[in-house]
């Protein structure tokens, strides 16, 4: 038992251990969650010991235990969705340059033609940690269950469908106003699962203009098994949350001392996010091993954001303040049939499936002074619609010594854009595209404690639909082809994984939400290499680390060249982790990047790095009583979290290009007590 929960809580460092020298068929899942993993070992796993154990002072920290070579950053502090970095791109809020596509029991969050930018991972703050069953981090876009916004990489996650206690109640507390609780409800019920949980939070982080940052979620499920081989569940996930803003500020101002590093320029910037999803699940599965799955889901969500990212530059009197608003309706639907098959000489497993996803939205962007808008920059009407199909075949042959994998996906897109500014530009606009994918895995014998792996996929990433109609001409669906090669290793109680990765990019147009512009980018290439390993050091003891290392990244035909910008092209992350040691368990984690530059052709205006350090601990003081407590940024580094260059102007100034930041929490201190009671 030990020993299982040193691995389980090694995840904290968020690098798995390889897999064992003889691989079989991925399992089908018991959850109901429609889920199909390509060939090991691109997949990592995160199991649920990590987010129950974890006290998290702030909700976008899901992606630091992550790792997997993703970088995120907060842009305004607390209540905005993260800027993602991974493989030398960035990816903005999760949507462009290839995409992270994140999913919440097949729910997509990455929104597009969103109010502040494409495939906008916002949605996530609803989200509480407790209930997080599983996640599966895919390195890239090998497997043909998953489409749009796949190209760098998917983020799956699987929430439970109860708790092992029937009362689960934690109270926390800490720096700066921070106060956080949690109850969850799980009957136990005799042919099914269910629980109800809510989660409330406050903070005012360290800034001098208070955060503010308010948020209550709702969420619950229940499963219903109606024979031995069907079950149906219905889910439940509701969201508010509010805040205040000190946004990115001028790094030249910080350092005359004009400026503290937790100041701000613009007082009334902030946000709100209202949002709720009910989905229906359903599984039916035979003695023979074969799977049937479906889901449906509707969201309903409001969105309104406050910035002013240029300050004084386009109007000297009264600022550039604006207002980004997203009101969307989403529905959407998957089905799955899995079929395993043996034979004399090896076993397959047969995955298909298709999906639907519609989005109704209405999207605007407005100048405001403090929070009322004075005029309409831009607004429109949109809808878009995605159908696909996808089949996908592994097999496992010699005694597991070699396994295959072929898969293809094709989408479909339609774009229609009702203008309520520029009737001119409404229109209707259609895309379509194929997605190969294909792995190889080979073990030239059990003896030796080597696999040799091959993966390749074809991901895509659409542009925002007001793009795709104004410039209907120009390609609507950017592609990803990403290739990788590389071996992994099991020798005892050390796991070892390294890969070489080869990504090139097609021509992407990027709306610029903040200014109604567009940016146009021409093909890329990036190259580079991971490692990962993990050491069980003692039964009570692991260490892990990894990094990923790019080693060009820049766009294809540019003389002299440019290369792609305002991402690091180092990441690191390690762990110790004692588990299970007399009541105690444990971790220190360290995550770190290099500086980066910001300008595609003038070196020397760079991102700085930066090495954190982050410290758990948790401690059974009786039967169900536990107590956490966590030192985020231990040492009390000072760092950015997202730094980016553009031009702005301060009030009687002149304008000048600089670089913009948001600052890195301190040394953060949360304590709290957790209560598990009546367990299962």
């Amino acid at each position: 038992m030990a020993t299982r929960m040193v691995f389980a809580l090694a995840a904290l460092a968020s690098l798995c251990l390889a897999e064992d020298p003889k691989p079989d068929i991925p399992p089908i899942h018991t959850s109901i969650v429609i889920t199909a993993s390509p060939t090991q070992p691109d997949v990592d796993r995160r199991n649920s010991e990590v987010f129950s154990r974890t006290l998290f002072s702030r909700d976008d920290q899901i992606f630091h235990v992550l790792d997997a070579g993703i970088n995120a950053g907060q842009h305004e502090g607390g209540g905005k969705s993260v800027e993602i970095r991974r493989f030398g791109f960035n990816l903005d809020h999760g949507g462009v340059n290839g995409g992270l596509k994140v999913l919440v029991d097949d729910v997509q969050q990455n929104q597009s033609t969103q109010g502040h930018g494409q495939g906008y991972l916002g949605s996530l703050k609803s989200l509480s940690p407790e209930l997080i069953q599983e996640v599966n981090v895919i390195n890239g876009p090998f497997s043909a269950e998953y489409g749009d916004f796949s190209g760098l990489g998917v983020v799956h996650i699987r929430m439970r469908e109860s708790l092992p206690d029937e009362i689960t109640a934690r109270i926390q507390g800490g720096s700066f106003g921070s106060f956080r609780t949690f109850l969850a409800l799980s009957p136990e019920l005799k042919r099914g699962e269910a629980f109800v949980a809510y989660e409330g939070s406050r903070t005012d982080g360290p800034f001098e203009s208070p955060l503010q940052y308010r948020r209550h979620n709702v969420t619950a499920n229940l499963t219903r098994r109606l024979s031995d081989h069907q079950s149906i569940g219905f889910k439940f996930n509701g969201g508010l949350n509010t805040f205040n803003s000190s946004g990115q500020i001028p790094l030249d101002e910080v350092a005359a001392g004009r400026l503290d590093r937790f100041g701000f320029v613009d007082p009334s910037d902030g946000g709100l996010v209202r949002s709720g999803t009910a989905g229906i699940y359903y599984r039916r599965n035979d003695d023979k091993g074969n799977v049937f799955k479906a889901d449906a889901f509707v969201s309903r969500s409001l969105f309104d954001l406050y910035s002013n990212f240029t300050f004084f530059l386009n109007d000297p009197e009264n600022g550039d303040a604006i207002q980004q608003h997203d009101s969307r309706l989403q529905e959407g639907a998957n089905v799955q049939y899995l079929h395993p098959s043996r034979f004399s000489w090896g076993q397959s497993l047969l995955t298909t499936g298709a999906n639907y996803h519609d989005n109704q939205i209405n999207v605007g962007l407005y100048p405001r002074m403090g929070r009322v808008p004075t005029g309409v920059t831009s607004r429109a009407n949109v809808r878009v619609t995605n159908g696909a199909g996808y089949v996908q075949e592994s097999l496992s042959l010699f005694s597991n010594k070699l396994q295959l994998g072929a898969g293809l996906r094709f989408d479909e897109f339609r774009f229609n854009v009702a203008d309520r500014v520029d009737p001119s530009a409404t229109e209707t606009q259609n895309a379509g595209n194929i997605q190969p994918k294909a792995s190889l895995a080979y073990t030239p014998s059990f003896r030796v404690p080597v696999t040799f792996h091959v993966n390749y996929g074809r991901g895509i990433s659409t542009s925002d639909a007001r793009a795709v109609v104004q410039y209907p001409d120009l390609a609507r669906v950017a592609t990803t082809d990403f290739y990788q090669v590389g071996t992994s290793h099991h020798m005892g109680r050390i796991s070892v994984s390294t890969d070489l990765f080869w990504i090139d990019r097609s021509n992407e147009k990027v709306y610029i939400p903040d200014d109604g512009s567009f940016e146009f980018k021409g093909p890329s290439r990036a190259y580079g290499f991971e490692a990962k390993t993990s050491v069980q050091l003692t039964r009570s003891l692991s260490l892990n680390s990894g990094i990923t290392k790019v080693l060009n990244a820049f766009y294809r035909g540019t003389f002299p060249r440019v290369y792609v910008d305002s991402a690091p092209h180092f990441t690191a992350s390690a762990g110790l982790t004692l588990a299970g040691f007399h009541g105690w368990s444990g971790s220190l984690r360290m995550r770190a990047i290099n500086h980066y530059r910001l300008d595609g052709e003038d070196p020397g205006i760079v991102a700085s790095g930066h090495t954190v350090l982050d410290f758990g601990m948790s401690r059974r003081l009786y039967r169900g009583v536990e107590f956490n407590l966590t030192v985020d940024n231990m040492t009390n580094r000072n760092y950015y979290e997202t730094q980016n260059d553009f031009e702005s102007r301060l009030p009687g100034e002149a304008a000048m290009s600089r670089i913009h930041a948001t600052p890195g929490y301190p040394v953060t201190v949360m304590a709290g007590l957790t209560f598990r009671l009546r367990g299962k």
